[in-house]
């Protein structure tokens, strides 16, 4: 049964599920409908948010290959793999995912920062208050079952980017704590630098 969650909630996800490896983080939204400013004005462009894990070591991010995005879509390690980047949000259910091997995480990595960034949105003069229907949930990936969802219903208007949630270790075991941060950076290099 899937736990509904609220904003700074956290969750173990290795406590009561024995035997749990990876873990499918799925990502999602929709985009609010736009007006045309006039009869021939351009359409507006569609929102393209990205996904990212930024792994950390003892908090701090320490290299530019520990961030998995679509630029990088597997971490060195194996343990995190991004499964591709969805331009435009359109459809139901998952826009994009990121698969975390929890059971192989290197010890030295303690957090996995999953975020979302809007790509190019200040020349394209975009932000999260032009989405709705946001959420990050996870999802056994033995059986399918999702464990967890966060449903975003702030109001994000004027913020590019957005700290999802992060998975983190805590005494031998694995959690999740529901973020739902937004941020003014404009790109997934200024969002990174927030864990340096």
């Amino acid at each position: 049964m899937s736990i509904s969650l609220q904003k700074g909630q956290k969750v173990s996800l290795t406590k009561d599920n024995a035997g749990l490896a990876k873990v499918v983080v799925g990502l999602g939204w929709d985009e609010v409908k736009q007006k045309r400013a006039g009869l021939f004005a351009p359409k507006p462009a569609p929102i393209d948010c990205d996904a990212s894990a930024i792994l950390l070591r003892n908090g701090r991010l320490c290299a530019n290959s520990d961030i998995v995005y679509f630029g990088n879509l597997r971490h060195a390690s194996g343990t995190v793999q991004h499964m591709g980047d969805n331009l435009t949000g359109a459809g139901d259910g998952d826009d994009e995912q990121i698969v975390v091997d929890l059971s192989r995480v290197p010890a030295d990595y303690d957090k996995i920062i999953m975020v979302v960034n809007i790509y190019q949105a200040v020349q394209r003069r975009q932000d999260f208050g032009m989405i709705q229907n946001a959420f990050i949930r996870l999802v056994d990936n033995r059986t399918g079952a999702e464990m967890c969802r966060y449903n975003l219903t702030e109001n994000y208007a004027g913020m590019t980017s957005m700290i999802f949630g992060e998975l983190y270790r805590h005494n031998g075991e694995w959690k999740f704590n529901a973020m739902g941060q937004g941020t003014n950076d404009p790109g997934l290099g200024e969002l990174a630098r927030r864990f340096t």
